[in-house]
């Protein structure tokens, strides 16, 4: 079904035709709160938010067609075509299967990006029912023209930090190295750290046999103090993305769960997967 898609969406374009020497779209985030337990799920909208960078994927494969991940996002036009979409996985999806989710609610904060479109688009998320097939189980409305889209311009984190560059980001994998817990006199040992594992990341296959299809940023907002929470040992820190160890009760295990914190920062740099490395 994706496949059939796949050239009405190129055709609509999400609009933007690079090919036809128009500007790339700029990046729309829709964010949104996913509650619930083990039983049950609710998904609200939070708000909607232009990006300060242009899209940084490939326009010519806007439709996901790997049959990956728990979740699955389209974005749709009015007559049903679909024009982005993404599978996904998310830290909600991980908590439901946790012993605390049959004894309680939680709520997460989740994000989802794709060009800005032109005009209004219906946004369906979908799950894997017991199957393994996907399922309809929330959607929303955008319109782009709204006055409550936010468009405003939030203040830059910091430099962003060229770790590897091989090309134009809509033709490479724009990996973002987030630095958590640095001070701003540990900016240096941030930049260090991050080529370091960029390195590392590239030592091993098989990124080692596609280094040069990848690029590497690097940004790390200026932390009050060093180092990131660890509750169990009775640390605690406002680090500017909100990592911490103690994830789901396992000490070793590192999250954030300021996803829009972290989302803020992001959005300064072109990306499509995000590493939080943090200063500890």
């Amino acid at each position: 079904m994706l496949s059939r898609y796949c050239s009405a969406a190129l055709t609509l374009g999400l609009l933007l035709v690079a090919a036809e020497g128009l500007a790339a779209p700029r990046t729309m985030r829709f964010d949104y709160y996913h509650s619930g337990n083990d039983k049950q799920e609710l998904f609200s909208v939070d708000r909607v938010v232009i990006e300060p960078l242009e899209w940084p994927g490939n326009l010519e494969k806007s439709v996901d067609r790997t049959n990956l991940g728990k979740y699955l996002f389209e974005v749709r036009d009015p007559k049903g075509r679909v024009l982005y979409s993404r599978g996904f996985a998310s830290i909600y999806g991980e908590w439901e299967t946790t012993d605390e989710a049959k004894k309680i609610n939680r709520t997460f904060h989740e994000s989802v990006r794709f060009p800005a479109p032109e005009g209004p688009v219906r946004i369906l998320i979908r799950k894997r029912d017991a199957r393994n097939q996907f399922q309809d189980v929330w959607t929303a409305d955008v319109d782009p023209g709204s006055p409550f889209v936010d468009r405003s311009s939030p203040p830059a984190p910091g430099a962003l930090i060229e770790i590897e560059k091989n090309g134009d980001p809509s033709t490479k994998v724009d990996v973002l190295l987030l630095g958590d817990g640095y001070t701003a006199g540990e900016r240096g040992k941030f930049e260090r750290d991050a080529r370091r594992m960029a390195d590392i990341l590239f030592a091993t296959s098989p990124f080692k046999e596609r280094r040069r299809d990848f690029n590497v940023w690097g940004l790390a907002p200026a932390a009050a103090e060093s180092g990131i929470s660890r509750p169990s040992t009775g640390v605690h820190r406002a680090s500017p993305i909100g990592a911490t160890y103690d994830a789901f009760g396992s000490e070793r295990y590192v999250l954030t769960f300021n996803n829009r914190a972290m989302r803020e920062v992001a959005a300064f740099a072109p990306y499509e997967f995000i590493e939080i490395l943090t200063n500890t």
